[in-house]
C-alpha cells in the first residue's frame, strides 16, 4: 500500500515539476503576462510531494541520501518563494520577469539536481 502511495506522489511531483519547468521555457522570451499562479501551485506541489516522498522512502526503509534531499529542498523552497515574489509583483503590478526567471532557472537546476546526483 506504501508502495502506491509513494508512486502517486511521484506522480503529482512530476506534475509539479512539469508545471513549473513548462511554464518557464513556453514563456521565458515574453516581456509581460506570465503565469505565474501556474508556477506557484507547481511549486507548492513540488515542495509537498517531495517531503512526503522522503518520508514514504524512509518509512520504507528504502535508501535516502539525506545531502541530495536537503539541496533538493533548499532550491525548491527558494523556487518557492520566488514564485510567490514573483504572484506578489504581478498583482501589483510590479516587475514580475526577474523572479519568474530566478524560479524557473532555479527549478530546472532543481531537475537536473534530481537527475544527475547519485
Amino acid at each position: 500500500m506504501l508502495d502506491v502511495i509513494r508512486l502517486c506522489l511521484l506522480t503529482a511531483h512530476l506534475f509539479g515539476m512539469a508545471a513549473i519547468v513548462g511554464t518557464f521555457f513556453v514563456q521565458m522570451r515574453q516581456q509581460s503576462g506570465f503565469a505565474t499562479g501556474l508556477m506557484l501551485g507547481g511549486a507548492i506541489v513540488q515542495v509537498a510531494t517531495g517531503i512526503a516522498l522522503t518520508a514514504t522512502h524512509h518509512a520504507s526503509d528504502l535508501e535516502v541520501n539525506y545531502a541530495k534531499i536537503a539541496v533538493k529542498l533548499g532550491i525548491g523552497a527558494t523556487v518557492l518563494v520566488t514564485a510567490v515574489l514573483a504572484a506578489r509583483a504581478q498583482h501589483r503590478g510590479g516587475r514580475v520577469k526577474p523572479m519568474f526567471h530566478t524560479a524557473g532557472g532555479l527549478a530546472t537546476v532543481n531537475v537536473l539536481v534530481a537527475a544527475l546526483w547519485q
